[in-house]
């Protein structure tokens, strides 16, 4: 992320703000944007939560073709529920904080970026060959150790939204609050690094947001 753009949005930046006035029609704003955004962004943040359960609830011993054919869906899933969130940024509107076009237009980037990256992994995990579980596990373990550099990406994506003022609006919409995932929850599955799989598939679930706002926005 653009480093000016996070400085422009760090607390210093929103303080200003808050010492100079903020109309009611500038709150206004941001509760709009929140509820436009989030509105549409609640089916994607439970499909993205849905499928990091997935990978979880498959569990340890399960036979490497079930592993491969859950993973794999969580992955899609996952990338089609990124893109759907770069364009809930982009129909929401600019976002009204500093710098907000360039800084829509980098979140929208990074999240079509990341959905590109789990494609990827998707290909990666199809390619394996369930009919051989020493080599199976070993591609396993390639592709969690991709799925740590793509987490970090799926976190950081709606980060910049999630600061401030935005990210206190967006925090208390519904559509952006922490999803409760509808697959049933096992102590391990295929994602675990103890089974040999992507355990760290995805963050949690929240995708979430800065440990403020609370949001489920950003990547789980």
């Amino acid at each position: 992320m653009n480093k000016k753009l996070a400085a422009a949005l760090s607390g210093g930046a929103v303080l200003v703000l808050v010492l100079s006035g903020c109309s009611d029609d500038e709150g206004d704003k941001v509760n709009d944007w929140a509820k436009s955004f989030c509105d549409q962004a609640k089916p994607q943040i439970q499909k993205r939560a849905d499928a990091h359960q997935i990978i979880i609830s498959t569990a340890a011993d399960s036979r490497p073709a079930e592993i491969q054919a859950a993973d794999s869906k969580a992955f899609k899933d996952i990338a089609d529920a990124d893109r759907a969130l770069a364009k809930a940024v982009e129909t929401a509107g600019v976002p009204p904080v500093a710098n907000g076009e360039q800084t829509q237009k980098d979140v929208i980037a990074e999240l079509n970026e990341t959905a590109v990256a789990y494609d990827a992994l998707k290909k990666q995990v199809d390619a394996l060959d369930p009919s051989n579980q020493q080599k199976f596990a070993e591609g396993l373990k390639d592709v969690a150790d991709g799925l740590t550099k793509i987490e970090k990406m799926d976190q950081n994506a709606l980060a910049t939204l999630e600061n401030g003022e935005l990210g206190q609006a967006m925090a208390k919409q519904p559509g952006c609050q922490k999803p409760t995932p509808s697959a049933p929850k096992t102590p391990t599955g295929s994602a675990s690094p103890k089974a040999g799989s992507t355990a760290t598939a995805t963050a949690t679930p929240s995708g979430s947001a800065s440990p403020k706002p609370k949001t489920s926005a950003s990547a789980e």
